[in-house]
């Protein structure tokens, strides 16, 4: 463990915090279509939203994916509301989460070990 904790492999612990435990039962990933000479002002933007606990940058059809959590349905319409009045994003395409199927997990790269980069 020690030195893993030397090599900066340990990043924040807030992952382990069950969000329904925090009053959001719901979680949703928003995939944000947006103007490129825009995206860090975007990225800005999304970060001021509480709801939202990670964000991705993508390659593909949409730019950014972000995961948020929300209390119910109304609540995620606000959410996206936020997410769509940024300056800058074009459309919005939500996803409900019916169920985590494979929580968070390193153990099986742990195990493995270290893979040099190709």
């Amino acid at each position: 463990m020690a030195q893993l904790e030397k090599k900066s492999v340990f990043l924040s612990f807030e992952r382990r915090i069950n969000t329904v435990s925090l009053g959001y039962p719901l979680t949703a990933f928003i995939h944000v279509h947006v103007q490129q000479q825009k995206l860090a002002a975007i990225t800005h933007s999304i970060a001021a939203v509480p709801e939202v606990i990670e964000a991705f940058g993508l390659t593909g059809q949409a730019d950014i994916l972000v995961r948020v959590v929300a209390v119910d349905a109304e609540d995620l319409f606000r959410i996206n509301g936020k997410i769509l009045a940024c300056d800058g994003v074009e459309r919005c395409d939500t996803s409900l989460a019916m169920g985590e199927l494979i929580p968070f997990r390193v153990e099986p790269l742990l195990a493995r070990g270290p893979r040099a980069a190709s």
